[in-house]
């Protein structure tokens, strides 16, 4: 960016900078001092309307646990700086840096465009996951509710549906969700990547608290839902001391499944990461991206199925190993994920309208 100074952070933000995205049709060059003059008030957000046509999206990754996902919201003010989605923001001319946690697009219309697909005929019962790439628990779900509009559908037409989210607003649904558990329909992950309240503040800037997210599994577990623990991702002398102790508390909060992701830094990721190291971790930047690249086959970033969740190599093996013996002592399940959920009781709203109710 032309730059001959060091980027400082955003007040309350993830990214320390907004890099174009690769399809960019647009021209931004900020020299150093613009960048700093920028970052000494925090970013506002901004939220908008975007027209969903089709609401599921379908996955054919063999190292991607669900066939059918829902996302209600696209950028996410979690802020998170290692988000593999961050990336998705250039399809929109925009930038997957600080566009992606302050550009928030919504979609008003997602429970109608559900409630279209489940009336076509050819439509196949199988779990849907909410959130495969942004937070549907994120800050503007709090007035927006288009994630509870969601559920609501779910509860009433019996449709198994899976949750992965950061937030305890998860407790909020914490009514449709025991409604579906009772009947094998539905599950929460809750990700959590440290206990480190001063490395969360900067990793991670809008999540709530680790306390706060075992307190919505403890709140879950006594409603009747299942729940497991997402340590995503495990970043190299970062956060990947923290893997025991993680599982424990998540443990003795009622989680019964564990897993992991190791960092993945696709496309644009590798520089706002990057550009976040030297800010915030200029004494071991290096050495982290040393063991991502000896991890990752010598690249930033191995894309191949198999290999990206989990990394390859003597660092990659020991942080599975250590993850493996730390989840079979506390008798949590890391090979399975999520839950099996049951897809007999859909019912189907063709004939629940026609008064069929079988």
């Amino acid at each position: 960016m032309g730059s001959v100074m060091a980027i400082m952070p955003h007040k309350g933000r993830g990214a320390v900078s907004a890099p174009e995205g690769r399809f960019s049709i647009r021209q931004t060059i900020l020299v150093a001092e613009e960048e700093n003059l920028r970052a000494t008030a925090a970013p506002k957000t901004v939220l908008r309307a975007m027209r969903a046509g089709r609401i599921i999206s379908t996955n054919n990754s063999p190292d991607v646990p669900f066939d059918q996902s829902i996302n209600p919201y696209q950028g996410c003010e979690h802020g998170c700086i290692y988000c593999y989605a961050r990336p998705s923001h250039s399809y929109l001319d925009l930038s997957p840096g600080l566009d992606f946690e302050t550009q928030i697009f919504y979609k008003p219309n997602a429970a109608a465009r559900l409630l279209d697909e489940w009336q076509k005929s050819g439509y196949e019962c199988k779990p849907i996951t909410i959130a495969a790439n942004t937070d549907p628990y994120q800050p503007a779900e709090k007035t927006l509710e288009i994630t509870r509009q969601l559920l609501s559908l779910f509860a009433e037409y019996r449709h198994p549906v899976n949750i992965i989210t950061k937030s305890h607003l998860v407790c909020r649904d914490i009514d449709l969700l025991s409604n579906l558990a009772k009947d094998n329909l539905c599950s929460v992950a809750i990700s959590i990547p440290t206990m480190n309240a001063d490395l969360k503040r900067i990793m991670e800037p809008r999540v709530p608290a680790a306390s706060s997210r075992l307190k919505a599994m403890r709140d879950l577990t006594a409603a009747g839902v299942p729940v497991s623990v997402l340590v995503a991702p495990i970043i190299p002398t970062i956060n990947d001391d923290e893997i025991e102790s993680i599982l424990d508390a998540a443990s003795n909060a009622g989680a019964t499944q564990a897993h992991y992701i190791f960092l993945r830094l696709p496309h644009e990721l590798k520089q706002i990461f990057g550009e976040w190291l030297d800010a915030h971790f200029p004494d071991r930047a290096e050495h982290v991206l040393s063991l991502v690249r000896q991890a990752s086959g010598g690249k930033t970033y191995d894309h191949r199925f198999g290999r990206r969740q989990t990394g390859r190599g003597p660092y990659a093996d020991m942080l599975a190993a250590r993850f493996r013996k730390a989840a079979r002592k506390l008798r949590m399940d890391s090979e399975s994920y999520q839950q099996d959920l049951d897809c007999n009781s859909f019912l189907y709203p063709n004939s629940r309208q026609l008064g069929l109710d079988f």
